[in-house]
């Protein structure tokens, strides 16, 4: 999950606020993986932004197979995966 900061990027300070519980979470998991805050935030940013990306990858093949597809069943079981990417539970 934590993966490192490749080095060959150059950083930019950003000033970001925190909720409180967030903070205490992110402590813990930097005292748990011998890092620093700041580094773990960043890898929890990279990591949800990767998340975003499959889910866009995964939303347009649902899409695809939903055009293609001409049972009925498999289109409602689509249209339900779409609409929970799209809307949530």
């Amino acid at each position: 999950m934590l993966a490192p900061m490749s080095a060959s990027r150059s950083a930019v300070r950003q000033s970001v606020s925190l909720p409180s519980h967030i903070v205490r979470r992110v402590h813990a998991l930097a005292r748990r993986r011998n890092t620093s805050a700041s580094k773990v935030i960043v890898a929890l940013i990279e990591d949800g932004l990767q998340a975003k990306e499959w889910e866009k990858k995964e939303f347009f093949t649902l899409a695809d197979r939903l055009a293609r597809t001409d049972d009925p069943k498999e289109q409602a079981r689509i249209k339900e995966e779409l609409a929970r990417m799209t809307f949530g539970s």
